[in-house]
């Protein structure tokens, strides 16, 4: 897949192994629209399947297993303190890295910081995260409104999705990871001054 010395295949069946079907079939739809984004915007398709195959890779994880993980990684540790489900990002990461040959940063980052996004989200991470929100086997309120705004806007589609993240963890009384809130701020940001640049 130009990273590493893994095909496509054999990466599609090492996660076969590690998740239930569901989960392996929401990857597939992740693949599907990470790689119509890619080459919407102007990332490298392969790099985004590749990225899309991994990005998943550690979710189902034991809750002990990925602490540790995360602990040995360079991942900032204050993640720790936050909701578990963030933790498969990083640890994902990693196993790409030392299981799977991945090398490049790009792609390590767009699975990295899946779960949490970050300020300065190149166009191959936004593609991966928003890839992920979006893919067609994704049913709740607002997500066809974010599939359409993908098609034109790939800034405003992502704002949109962490928006609704941290919308919905504020309503449950749960904390935002910084990076998130900084993702989201970054995005916002990015919007406003390209709409004040084209006289919106």
């Amino acid at each position: 897949m130009g990273n590493g010395s893994v095909d496509r295949e054999t990466l599609l069946r090492a996660l076969r192994d590690e998740v239930p079907e569901p989960r392996y079939l929401h990857t597939l739809g992740v693949v599907e629209a990470a790689v119509r984004l890619a080459e919407r915007y102007g990332a490298d398709p392969t790099k985004a399947e590749l990225a899309a195959i991994l990005h998943d890779f550690a979710k189902f994880w034991p809750i002990d297993r990925l602490r540790a993980a995360v602990q040995a990684s360079a991942f900032p540790q204050d993640v720790l303190a936050y909701d578990a489900e963030l933790w498969h990002g990083p640890v994902a990461a990693e196993v790409a890295k030392a299981r799977f040959g991945v090398a490049d940063e790009d792609v390590l980052n767009a699975i990295r910081y899946h779960t949490t996004g970050r300020p300065g989200m190149s166009v191959l991470e936004k593609v991966v995260c928003l890839a992920d929100y979006i893919e067609p086997g994704r049913q709740f309120p607002g997500v066809d409104e974010i599939r359409r705004l993908a098609e034109v806007d790939l800034d405003a589609a992502l704002a949109k999705a962490l928006g609704g993240t941290i919308a919905y963890l504020i309503s449950r009384g749960m904390r935002v990871y910084p990076l998130t809130l900084l993702a989201y701020n970054d995005l916002i940001g990015a919007c406003a001054a390209r709409n004040k640049e084209g006289g919106g």
